[in-house]
């Protein structure tokens, strides 16, 4: 499984969303989006967009004023 990542820093709604959706389109399904992202909303962006489109929030945490997320494909 190859590892898939989308450095969204710096970028603000609802351009870390959009980025990831067109990436996920090349993620197989079942593999893993790794996404970096600074805008403090990204966290409940995120987590509608997976809910909308029925890709897996595996997880949603920070680091400091980075936000991390990882999303599985379907």
């Amino acid at each position: 499984m190859s590892v898939h990542e989308l450095n969204a820093e710096g970028l603000n709604c609802p351009l870390p969303i959009l980025k990831a959706k067109k990436m996920l389109k090349s993620v197989p399904a079942g593999e893993v989006l790794k996404i970096r992202a600074t805008d403090p909303g990204s966290v409940a962006d995120f987590a509608a967009f997976c809910r909308q489109t029925g890709n897996e929030l595996l997880s949603s945490t920070s680091e400091g004023d980075i936000y991390l997320f990882e999303i599985k494909a379907v």
